[in-house]
C-alpha cells in the first residue's frame, strides 16, 4: 500500500537542517535500505510541527554495520551507543540516531517494516518513512519521567487510523497487550468522540484478556515489567525492592544510571 508524498514539518537549527539533508542524501546513494521515524515521521502522518535535537533512521540489525562502516569512509565520526539498539553518525555538534531495535530490545526492525512504502519529503529528499503500524510499535514503551510519547501515539491513532494494521499491531503487543489497552483507553479518554477510530473488535478482545486474566493465580516470581516503559524510574525496584529485571541487565548498567 503507497501513501501520497507527505511534507515533514519538523524543524531543526539550520545547521543541523544542513547536516540531515547532506546525511539523507548520502543515505539514499548508499541504497542501504532505511526508515525515517520520530519527530519526522509523526510529523509527516500528523502535520504537527515541533523541533528536534536529532534524526533517527531505522534499520535492520544486520544494516547498522555498513551505514557506519560508510559513513566512517566518508570522514564521519561513528559510535556504538548500545549493541543491542542504537548506534550514532557524528559531524561536529550533530548527529543522527542509527536504530535497530526498541530500548528494550523487544522490536527489532525486520523485513515487516518495509513491507508497505510510506514516503514523505524531508529536507526536499523524498525518503520512506516508518508505517504508521510500526511508528506506535516503537513508542508504546517510551513511558518515562523525562519522555512520553503517548501523545504521539494517540495523535498518530487519531490521524492515521484507517492505514494502522490493528490486526499486526496486536500480533506485534501479543506479549505486552496491556501496553496496547492503556494506549486504547488512553485514546478514549483524550477523545470521546473519536473512539471508533480504533476497531471494537480489538477493544473487546483486549478487555476479555482483562477480566480472564483478573481471575489467574499470581505469577510467583516478582517481576518489574515497568523497567519495559523506562529503565531509570524503576531502577529501585531491582537494586533495592527485590524484584526480577525484566531487562536483564548487568552491574554496569545499574552503575550508569545511578
Amino acid at each position: 500500500m503507497a501513501t501520497p508524498l507527505k511534507k515533514s514539518a519538523a524543524t531543526a537549527p539550520p545547521q543541523a537542517e544542513a547536516f540531515y539533508a547532506e546525511s539523507l542524501r548520502l543515505l539514499k546513494k548508499s541504497h542501504i535500505p532505511f526508515l525515517v521515524a520520530g519527530t519526522f515521521a509523526v510529523s509527516a502522518y500528523t502535520g504537527i510541527t515541533r523541533p528536534t535535537k536529532d534524526l533517527d533512521l531505522f534499520c535492520k540489525a544486520g544494516d547498522y554495520p555498513r551505514i557506519l562502516t560508510y559513513f566512517q569512509k566518508l570522514g564521519y565520526v561513528t559510535e556504538i551507543e548500545d549493541e543491542r539498539w542504537i548506534a550514532k553518525v557524528r559531524q561536529g555538534r550533530y548527529f543522527f540516531d542509527v536504530i535497530f531495535n526498541s530500548t528494550a530490545a523487544v522490536a527489532p526492525i525486520t523485513d515487516q517494516w518495509f513491507a508497505e512504502s510510506h514516503k514523505a519529503r524531508v529536507y526536499g529528499a523524498p525518503v520512506q518513512i516508518v508505517p504508521p503500524t510500526e511508528l506506535i510499535w516503537s513508542k508504546v514503551f517510551v513511558q518515562g519521567r523525562d519522555r512520553y510519547d503517548g501523545a504521539d501515539v494517540a495523535h498518530v491513532i487519531l490521524k492515521q487510523s484507517g492505514n494502522i494494521d490493528w490486526k499486526r499491531l496486536l500480533s506485534y503487543m501479543e506479549q505486552y497487550w496491556e501496553v496496547l489497552l492503556i494506549h486504547i483507553l488512553n485514546f478514549r479518554f483524550i477523545y470521546p468522540t473519536e473512539r471508533d477510530c480504533v476497531p471494537r473488535w480489538l477493544f473487546d478482545e483486549l478487555v476479555t484478556r482483562l477480566k480472564e486474566r483478573a481471575d489467574l493465580p499470581v505469577p510467583k516470581i516478582k517481576v518489574c515489567r515497568g523497567r519495559l516503559l523506562s529503565r531509570s524510574d524503576y531502577l529501585v525496584d531491582i537494586t533495592e525492592w527485590r524484584f526480577a529485571d525484566i531487562l536483564g541487565e548487568g552491574e554496569n548498567d545499574y552503575a550508569k544510571r545511578k
